[in-house]
């Protein structure tokens, strides 16, 4: 769960609006809605219960997907969309000042998520999951765009560094939820976050060196 799904948003979104500006934020937030919550709403919320040895039946599992606020304000914003349905401009100017707040909130919801402990017996996998997720995967995301499809451009290269973000805040709260390795999901979160900024450094000056 903490190595599978990447933080596209508490951390996604203060870091590449600093370096692609506001422009940027449309990208995130397709990599983020529709794809990294609706994963999770989905996929993650049956993996989590599939392992954590609940024996929960379908119509059970859907509920619970259904119900996950996130996939809720998506599902709202699809039928917004497909039915053309305009919200008021009054209504859109307070959408966008609360929008505004979403950056400083962010940051302040990851570090009050942030936890110290020591790994002990998590040494190990707590290597390879942020292995996987800082370094691996974004290497293989970048050998795909870069070097075999040969893709460039600000959408594709937000789209990377989205890959390489650290593990996802939410998806740590779903496993803990289910009682699924509590202690490692923390650790993956307390140090994963603050590692990436370095990894996100070095894969931001390899993009660039490569272009």
């Amino acid at each position: 769960m903490c190595a599978g799904f990447g933080n596209t948003s508490f951390v996604g979104i203060p870091v590449i609006q600093a370096v692609f500006g506001e422009s940027g934020l449309k990208t995130v937030m397709l990599a983020d809605q529709p794809g990294s919550f609706v994963a999770l709403s989905t996929v993650g919320i049956a993996v989590a219960n599939f392992y954590s040895g609940g024996k929960s039946s379908v119509y059970e599992i859907l509920n619970k997907i259904i119900r996950f606020p996130p996939f809720i304000a998506f599902s709202l914003a699809v039928i917004l969309n497909v039915f053309s349905i305009e919200i008021p401009h009054d209504l859109d100017d307070v959408f966008v000042k609360l929008g505004a707040t979403t950056v400083p909130l962010a940051l302040v919801s990851v570090g009050s998520q942030l936890k110290w402990q020591k790994p002990d017996r998590d040494t190990k996998p707590l290597f390879w999951g942020l292995l996987f997720k800082l370094i691996l995967f974004p290497a293989f995301i970048f050998i795909l765009y870069f070097i075999v499809l040969k893709q460039s451009g600000e959408t594709v290269e937000i789209s990377f560094l989205e890959s390489a973000m650290a593990p996802m805040i939410t998806a740590s709260i779903i496993a803990v939820s289910h009682k699924l390795e509590p202690k490692l999901c923390n650790l993956m979160i307390g140090i994963g976050i603050p590692l990436s900024l370095f990894t996100l450094a070095f894969w931001y000056l390899v993009m660039r060196l490569w272009f």
